[in-house]
């Protein structure tokens, strides 16, 4: 059997994070803290500086960066498709928790978390989840909807309190991203301390054949697998709500999908599978469509991201110090609020971060070394306003949603592993200065055939033209910024 992933960084984890309130929880390692390890994300990397970004790591770590970051609702403005497994049943959808007849001791608990009313997810998905008999289901949804509340409140509803046995099993694909939820689960449950919490990670050691009174474990595939089969520590047959979490993230790392395949199989076949995933790739769905029968779908229609409000130039250098004078004048001569600039390596960025500082700009810098913690501590005082420009390496740039950004520069442009555009990731990137109705700027910085090439298929691709801009010539560039 696989290990769980991160377990070696697990192993050397420090006594950092704050001990659980009310609601009682069996605290995955020695004593009453929860441990996290320094470096979330990228316990494997190098410090050479090189550009080496695991892609399970890389979903893993951004996955909880956004969990971290959007500690309030986003305000989303897309659409929610629902997929009934019964076509004729009616299709029922609140607006508010009172029409859910929660137990009091859980609605007072929704409230305290600030939830005043339920989000789209939350609306189409919690009647679904609550229903009796229990229906099965297949949710997209993006971080800051409310998915991991909306079935944190489900596996606390379904819970008999008086059972003294294990009934919700909720898997993450990392010990970090189980914390996350099982932070859901402590405030919600607030003030219900008769229901208890276990966590099934690696490190939590519990002896063969002990049976735990837990109602609800969270926990890695690995470990729970372990739980449910090898240790016995959990009656798999008396499970009645199965949580599968980040499965675009779980199916990524390696060994994952056939665990969470063979806890499935363990289950009783009345018990509710409950499956969700930010992106539904190929992929993703014959994995969902394996561990979830007869499901109940509710997709989030994406936003489309438009190029229209975007004003888009490209820039002549010969090297990377041109590229920075040609930086310093669009910086002399347009006024941005705030900007944020790509770079293809680590090294790049750390350089670029360092010359700009010299130039007298209050720099931040986000790249893959730092952990999770650090860079959701770097966005956020971005977000305040503490400095104007953010320099970061792609694998950081997800998620990331700031008002006040008027200037995207890709410093270098975002290319897939075979060298070729990265269109999405371009998209993605210029796409946050054009947001919230504002009109925005991204400049593009050439420096060899290559990128020259690259800017060509992008042009091709979105079928724009961008034009060139002579950062030599001040009046051209105050042109731009009107």
């Amino acid at each position: 059997m696989a290990t769980d992933s991160w377990a070696l960084a697990v192993d050397k984890q420090e006594n950092t994070t704050d001990s659980f309130g009310s609601l009682a929880i069996r605290a995955p390692l020695r004593g009453d803290a929860i441990t996290r390890k320094a470096k979330h994300g990228n316990a494997q990397h190098g410090e050479n500086g090189t550009n080496v970004e695991e892609e399970a790591e890389d979903k893993a770590a951004q996955s909880l960066l956004n969990k971290i970051i959007h500690t309030s609702l986003v305000n989303t403005t897309n659409q929610v498709e629902v997929l009934q497994r019964d076509p004729n049943s009616p299709l029922y959808s609140v607006k508010t928790f009172e029409e859910l007849r929660l137990k009091e001791e859980l609605l007072k608990g929704v409230y305290s978390m600030g939830f005043n009313r339920p989000s789209k997810i939350q609306e189409n998905a919690l009647p679904m989840m609550l229903a009796e008999p229990p229906q099965n289901l297949i949710a997209q949804s993006q971080s800051g909807t409310g998915k991991t509340a909306a079935f944190a409140l489900a596996m606390l509803s379904h819970v008999n309190p008086a059972k003294k046995w294990t009934q919700c099993l909720c898997i993450s694909p990392t010990y970090e991203l189980a914390l996350q939820t099982g932070k859901v689960i402590e405030q919600m449950g607030k003030y219900y301390p008769e229901v208890k919490l276990a966590y099934a990670i690696r490190g939590n050691k519990l002896d063969r054949g002990m049976k735990l009174q837990e109602q609800i474990v969270i926990g890695t595939p690995g470990t729970v697998l372990d739980w449910c089969s090898k240790l016995k520590i959990i009656d798999p047959k008396k499970i009645s709500v199965f949580v599968l979490d980040e499965a675009d993230v779980m199916i990524a790392t390696q060994g994952h999908q056939d665990q969470s395949i063979r806890i499935q199989r363990m289950l009783p076949k009345e018990c509710q599978m409950l499956l969700f995933s930010a992106t539904f790739e190929d992929s993703v769905w014959k994995f969902a469509e394996r561990v979830v029968p007869d499901p109940n779908i509710i997709k989030l229609k994406r936003e489309e991201e438009t190029l229209d409000t975007i004003k888009q130039y490209y820039v002549l250098c010969s090297d990377k110090e041109e590229k920075f004078t040609a930086l310093c004048n669009i910086y002399g001569a347009i006024t941005i609020a705030q900007a944020m600039i790509f770079c293809h390596t680590r090294k790049t960025a750390g350089w670029l971060a360092a010359e700009l500082t010299k130039e007298g700009h209050v720099v931040a810098l986000l790249s893959g070394e730092m952990t999770v913690e650090q860079r959701a501590a770097v966005i956020e005082r971005f977000r305040e306003g503490k400095e104007k420009v953010l320099v970061t390496t792609n694998v950081c740039s997800r998620g990331i949603d700031v008002e006040q950004v008027s200037v995207v520069i890709n410093f270098d442009l975002p290319m897939d592993k075979d060298g070729n555009a990265d269109n999405e990731t371009y998209l993605h990137r210029i796409g946050r200065t054009g947001r919230f109705g504002k009109r925005g700027l991204a400049v593009n910085m050439i420096d060899s055939k290559h990128s020259m090439n690259i800017l060509n298929q992008i042009e091709d691709h979105f079928n724009k033209k961008i034009n060139k801009l002579d950062t030599d010539d001040l009046d051209e560039i105050e042109k731009i910024s009107n």
